[in-house]
């Protein structure tokens, strides 16, 4: 029996090599007796022979000795193992056992005695065996509880077996297969078996079975417990992983070896296949082939807290690089996914490696090599997994940085510089990025960041929105203007001005200089590009609204900028002072209306009309300002030849500005008459005058001008009619100073009205006129005072149906008064009748009364009292009634 030597290597070579994952170190050469099976557990490797001899041997390192590997030694030696090969080995140091397959029987023997423990008897027959060993500490309390399971293949069954107090026991009955299973491995709770020909997944717990998939044409299945709950099954050059609970595939691709594999093993994250020329070393994902070591005839592979190789007489320790070293040349090799593998499986607390950064480091050189190959949303959100600031992604894309922040940042290589297609793809992905980083920073900040995090916070804002509006300037510009809009947009106006000025959009332009609060700027603008001939700025419309969102504290530069449109467009020019928008109505309207009045009076009317009528301002002075305009209209168009007519009845204009003046001062009640009526011409306008002074409560001055200077008997009937109040003392006698003004007409100069000497004012008293005013209306004048009124030479008839209305009038008045004395006096019965029923009734509250409801005493309590006589304390009726509506029902 041989033992290794450092100068007895085997000749290897390592081809089509990726990186260095393992260094293959002969430990056990040219053993004269034919090895059959290795199994290997922390520093122990045990070696069955096909003669039924066990090896066992020591695995350390060199010590003291440079040129030295490993130190090996075989510490013992048991030729009466087995009396036949041992095929299968399995070593449990926790359990301080030996498993071991020799003679188609499994046994048990002490590891560190090799002296035989027992035989299962019951696997006689057995041709493989199979087994799940799990350490754990609930609630890390120690010493730790090991599960150790068995599956033994005998012949057409499958023996589950448990180790239970120092043995193994039966886990539950038989399970029959199909045929003799050529390989079996455990994964959870679920047995995969491979037979000649197929897959089978069985379920321990219930026997549920579920075929996979045929076994190809390799001579022996192969079955190889890996990551994540999978399992790894041969089919002649490929393993297809499946989920080991469902069978179904987990991975899109098979991963192909050279050639068929002779055996498999899982070292995470590398699958290892032993060909029978060579061992090939690769990875699941990303799928790849990581080292190929040339090797004379290797056969068996075992893996526990170390790898081992064997042909029939030699066994190779395959020793894993330092996972720093593998990490560089990974790194180096641009291979970042299986650099991050081996990173996460860095102990923590390693000396000399900080996890944390390695990890960081090698994602960030991983993203940005993903950006590199134009994958620019995977790149992107591991940036963003890696809180990379938005500074630094923005830098990877051309122009989108001033060029003193791109001098700032230093990335392992020059970005690539992205052109047509491939950049219109890459900033809508960041796009999207930026979009996701922009609600992060508008978030509320916490009150306690100091200024300089404040500072910090706004200057990445507006890098963000900037850089967005450049994004969308170049990937879909109709996107600029929403952004613009946003009240909390915080693009960079210098920037943003520069690029949209480059690129013409004048009305995103706009948009930028409104939402920054610079409005001359904007309205600038406007007004030069509303004189050309082409753009969607042309015209005075975008000025009128751009005017009309300004709002009462730029009034100053609205009427700056709105006389142009009035002088040349003065319809639309007015909707900048009328349209029904917040901002408009809130403006200072005497300001407004200053303005208007010193470019048109027409425009002053139209105003007024509008934040009268539509805004219903009851502003004195704004009223009275219409009137005045009214009136100023009217004496311009007045014409002598239409004197006679009736107001309002005159062609064109001068009617309708009359028909306005007088509605206007029969419906309006905020002006003030009084600082109107000097106003008003002398000679002219009676009708207007009548109004004024009707408003003043001069009735008689005002029924002179409709009854005698007008001779319009209807005007003066229909002003009585509005005006009578038979409660006010100014107006209950209206329709008789009517009356009285036809029987004697007044003198008007004594009555103080001026009507100029071109009208013909009647001096003979109008007897028929006074009759019909007395006849149609004897229910509001007084009767005496009429009769006392008229002349003596009336005749009786005259009055006659005067009379007669007046008697029949108080006729019905009285039989209505009679009435109302019968009513009130039977309701006065039917009050004191009640009053005298209800003090009738008497309630007497002893000491021994007690409330219905508590059985307490009443005592001196307040009490409620209940139609059928029922007393309660008053709180527990308010119990029981429960709302106070009730309470009043009851009562």
């Amino acid at each position: 029996l041989g033992t290794s030597r450092s100068s007895l290597f085997l000749v290897y070579s390592t081809v089509q090599k990726m990186h260095d994952a393992f260094e293959c170190i002969p430990v056990v050469e040219k053993l004269p007796i034919q090895i059959e099976s290795i199994a290997a557990c922390g520093s122990t490797l045990l070696v069955g022979t096909s003669k039924g001899h066990l090896l066992l041997y020591e695995i350390s390192s060199p010590g003291d000795v440079p040129s030295q590997k490993f130190k090996v030694e075989l510490k013992r030696t048991n030729r009466n193992f087995a009396k036949k090969p041992i095929v299968q080995l399995e070593v449990i140091a926790e359990l301080g056992i030996i498993i071991s397959l020799s003679d188609n029987l499994v046994s048990i023997h002490d590891l560190d005695t090799f002296g035989l423990r027992c035989a299962l008897q019951k696997s006689k027959g057995a041709t493989l065996f199979s087994i799940d060993f799990q350490v754990s500490r609930p609630f890390n309390v120690s010493p730790p509880i090991y599960q150790l399971r068995m599956c033994v293949v005998v012949r057409r069954k499958l023996e589950l077996l448990e180790w239970r107090d120092g043995g193994f026991e039966e886990l539950k009955a038989d399970l029959g297969l199909p045929d003799i299973a050529k390989s079996i491995a455990w994964c959870g709770d679920c047995l995969c078996v491979g037979f000649r020909k197929d897959y089978m997944l069985l379920k321990t717990a219930t026997g549920e079975t579920s075929d996979l998939f045929p076994t190809g044409k390799q001579q022996e299945p192969l079955i190889t417990p890996v990551a994540n709950g999978q399992l790894a099954l041969g089919k002649d050059d490929l393993s297809i992983y499946v989920d080991a609970a469902s069978g179904k595939p987990t991975q899109r691709h098979a991963t192909t070896w050279s050639e068929i594999p002779v055996c498999l093993a899982y070292s995470q994250p590398y699958l290892i296949a032993v060909l029978p020329s060579q061992v090939e070393i690769r990875t699941i994902e990303p799928r790849m082939l990581v080292q190929s070591i040339e090797l004379l005839n290797p056969r068996y592979i075992t893996v526990r807290e170390s790898l081992y190789v064997a042909s029939q007489s030699t066994v190779w320790r395959l020793a894993p690089v330092p996972p720093s070293v593998q990490i560089q040349q990974l790194l180096q090799e641009k291979h970042f996914e299986l650099a991050l593998h081996l990173a996460e499986m860095i102990p923590d607390g390693e000396e000399g490696i900080d996890k944390g950064s390695c990890i960081h480091d090698i994602r960030y050189r991983f993203a940005f090599h993903l950006f590199t190959q134009h994958r620019f949303k995977e790149s992107l959100e591991i940036f963003t997994e890696l809180s990379t600031g938005p500074i630094e992604v923005v830098a990877l894309y051309p122009s989108l940085l001033p060029a003193e922040f791109r001098r700032t940042i230093e990335f392992p290589v020059k970005p690539p510089l992205l052109v047509g297609a491939e950049l219109e793809k890459g900033l809508v992905v960041l796009t999207e990025y930026l979009m996701q980083k922009r609600r992060e920073f508008q978030k509320p900040s916490d009150s306690s960041e100091d200024d300089v995090v404040l500072t910090e916070r706004a200057e990445m804002s507006q890098i963000i929105d900037t850089t967005l509006l450049k994004c969308y300037l170049q990937t879909n510009d109709a996107l600029i203007a929403p952004l613009l809009r946003l009240k909390d947009n915080n693009c960079h106006v210098v920037e943003c001005e520069r690029v949209l000025t480059k690129s013409e959009k004048h009305s995103e332009l706009v948009l930028l200089y409104e939402s920054k609060g610079l409005h001359r700027k904007a309205l600038e603008l406007l007004l030069q590009r509303a004189h050309t001939k082409s753009g969607p700025l042309r015209g005075h419309e975008n000025m009128v609204r751009y005017l009309q969102r300004l709002g009462p504290s730029e009034i100053e530069l609205i009427m700056e900028y709105s006389k142009w449109i009035l002088e040349k467009h003065p319809e639309a020019g007015l909707k900048i002072f009328t349209e029904d928008i917040s901002e408009v109505e809130a403006l200072p309207r005497d300001k407004v209306l200053v303005f208007l009045m010193s470019i048109n009076q027409d425009l002053a009317v139209q105003y007024l009309e509008r934040i009268i009528s539509t805004w219903k301002d009851q502003t004195p002075d704004f009223h009275n300002q219409l009137i005045t305009l009214y009136k100023n209209k009217v004496d311009r168009l007045w014409d002598s030849q239409y004197g006679n007519r009736t107001a309002g009845s005159e062609p064109g204009e001068l009617g309708e500005y009359r028909r306005r003046l007088l509605d206007f001062l029969e419906s309006s009640k905020f002006y003030k008459p009084e600082k109107l009526i000097t106003h008003f011409p002398q000679g002219k306008m009676f009708h207007e005058r009548a109004l004024l002074l009707g408003r003043l409560n001069r009735h008689e001055q005002a029924l002179a001008i409709y009854a005698l200077v007008l001779k319009d008997i209807d005007l003066a009937k229909e002003y009585c009619s509005r005006t009578y109040n038979k409660d006010e003392f100014e107006s209950k006698d209206v329709y008789l100073s009517l009356f009285t003004m036809y029987l004697n007409p007044p003198d008007f100069q004594k009555l103080g009205v001026t009507v100029g000497s071109s009208v013909a004012i009647p001096t003979q008293p109008n007897v028929e006129a006074a009759l019909q005013v007395l006849v149609e209306h004897h229910e509001r004048i007084d009767t005496p005072k009429a009769l006392n009124a008229l002349p003596s030479s009336t005749k009786l008839e005259s009055v006659l149906q005067f009379l007669v209305d007046v008697v029949e009038e108080q006729c019905v008045q009285r039989r209505h008064s009679q009435v109302l004395r019968s009513l009130f006096w039977s309701e006065l019965l039917q009050v004191e009748q009640k009053r005298i029923h209800m003090e009738s009734h008497c309630i007497a509250i002893s000491e021994e009364r007690l409330c219905e409801s508590c059985k307490k005493r009443l005592g001196t309590s307040a009490f409620a009292r209940f139609p059928d006589g029922r007393i309660l304390h008053f709180w527990c009726f308010e119990e029981t009634t429960k709302t106070k509506g009730r309470l009043k029902r009851e009562m």
